[in-house]
């Protein structure tokens, strides 16, 4: 009877913690601003590389 118990005590202390979920949530304004700089800066270092091979020589 005891080693019952014990093993439904040892699998509730291992069941219960894989049903808890932690949840983090980032403001949607501060990740939409974060992303557009790093569009920004994407497209600035394509522009920078086209640049020279598109300007004409004289």
């Amino acid at each position: 009877m005891k080693n019952w118990m014990v093993g439904l005590a040892l699998s509730t202390a291992i069941i219960l913690p894989a049903c808890v979920t932690i949840n983090i949530y980032f403001p949607a304004a501060a990740a939409e601003k974060a992303a557009d700089k790093i569009i920004d800066e994407v497209w600035q270092l394509k522009q920078e590389q086209k640049s020279p091979a598109e300007t004409p020589e004289k």
